[in-house]
């Protein structure tokens, strides 16, 4: 990444030595590229989310500690069951085909969500929220629509609890 300092009348400056070197190093004087702005995330927004998260999952009833057996997995799943995961079908010839695909996948990711369904295997792994990955507006909509998932499932606030 490469930060930019806007100076004003549309031009721009790096920000370290470091910035412009690699400029130099990875982009042609006098070619035109297209630059998007990002906002940064807050830390104190990332802070309040994973304190929400461990609090709830601290928090768990009995009945819901074997299928959230820690703050991550529990994170994963809402971030599923809110959307924020890519879905893949794998067909296969048999249902013990389906079944053996779906035991290596969950052997390859303990988060993933896995379901088989006759000779069809459906996987849906959560997206990542680490901030090269998720932007400032996508983080907090996942943020927001994450903890409701979570208040809904044990029936409590969860994000008064962390406050």
């Amino acid at each position: 990444m490469i930060a930019l300092q806007y100076m004003g009348e549309g031009e721009f400056r790096t920000i370290s030595k470091s910035h412009a070197a690699r400029c130099d190093k990875d982009l042609v004087i006098g070619e035109v590229s297209r630059w998007e702005p990002v906002s940064d995330r807050s830390a104190e927004s990332h802070k309040h989310y994973f304190a929400c998260i461990n609090n709830a999952w601290a928090n768990l009833p009995e009945a819901l500690a074997d299928e959230y057996p820690s703050p991550e997995s529990l994170r994963k799943r809402a971030l599923i069951k809110c959307g924020y995961c890519d879905m893949t079908k794998i067909v296969c010839r048999t249902n013990a085909e389906a079944l053996a695909v779906a035991a290596l996948v969950t052997a390859m990711d303990e988060f993933a969500l896995v379901n088989v369904s006759d000779n069809v295997m459906t996987v849906w792994r959560a997206h990542s929220q680490a901030m090269r990955a998720m932007g400032k507006k996508q983080f907090q909509e996942s943020k927001d629509k994450v903890l409701h998932w979570i208040s809904n499932l044990i029936g409590a606030d969860v994000t008064e609890k962390a406050a």
